[in-house]
């Protein structure tokens, strides 16, 4: 492993980082309070909480790919 890949890789995972903090901040400036609660309310249960997670994971997941099949 060299060390032009050890540092691509800490280069990739320090930007994706930063993006997902700023996903989150700006996903919370703009859902606010709203999205908590209904976070909350679908996350009590543990079981629901896993479909919940689950289900926004292929939602995200296949709006990825989307792009691609153009």
């Amino acid at each position: 492993m060299g060390v032009e890949l050890v540092l691509s890789l800490l280069g990739g995972l320090a930007l994706f980082m930063y993006g997902m903090q700023m996903m989150s901040s700006n996903l919370e400036a703009v859902a606010g309070n709203r999205m908590k609660q209904i976070l909350e309310r679908l996350t009590a249960n543990r079981f629901l909480g896993v479909l919940v997670g689950a289900g926004i994971t292929v939602f995200i997941g296949n709006h990825g790919h989307d792009g691609g099949i153009c």
